[in-house]
């Protein structure tokens, strides 16, 4: 089992929603960029949903993600994990979402990028944000075989008025 560390949010000050992961993959944490496997349909479907193609510059794709209204990061700060799979992760410290919260007030809606990082978020902080609503989305993992007009199709609820 390897101890291993997430990344720091994605956020600006239009943000509006965050999308939260559980722990990034091994590819991703490779690269340090988050959603770095090449058959992650995470930033695909992003654009997707602006009728864009993914610019290939891991800078250019955050500062897109910001322009758009949206945060991202990870409920886990750091764990322990052999592989990337969701179910392998053991020993889990969390991201520190109170600071997050109180640091971002204008943060009103949390997407969750599959189940695994809606049950680990909402295990730990169910009652902790009154003020904020929740939505899950299907998880972008290539685990998960999902045509992407169907993704795309489930994501739009990311086009909320903000």
């Amino acid at each position: 089992m390897e101890n291993i560390h997430g990344f720091p949010p994605i956020i600006g000050d239009a943000s509006r929603i965050l999308i939260l992961g559980s722990m990034p993959g091994a590819e991703s944490l490779r690269r340090s960029e988050y959603y770095a496997h090449p058959r992650n349909a995470f930033w695909p479907v992003i654009y997707g949903l602006h009728g864009r193609i993914p610019d290939a510059d891991y800078n250019d794709r955050k500062s897109f993600l910001i322009s758009i209204g949206l945060a991202l990061w990870d409920v886990v700060e750091s764990c322990e994990r052999k592989g990337s799979s969701d179910s392998a992760i053991k020993n889990i410290v969390y991201n520190d979402f109170t600071f997050f919260f109180g640091a971002h007030p204008k943060i009103w809606h949390v997407c969750f990028n599959g189940r695994k990082a809606e049950a680990l978020f909402l295990s730990r902080f169910r009652d902790d944000f009154p003020g904020l609503t929740y939505t899950r989305l299907g998880s972008t993992s290539p685990a998960h075989a999902v045509r992407m007009d169907s993704r795309l199709e489930d994501w739009r609820k990311l086009l909320l008025p903000v």
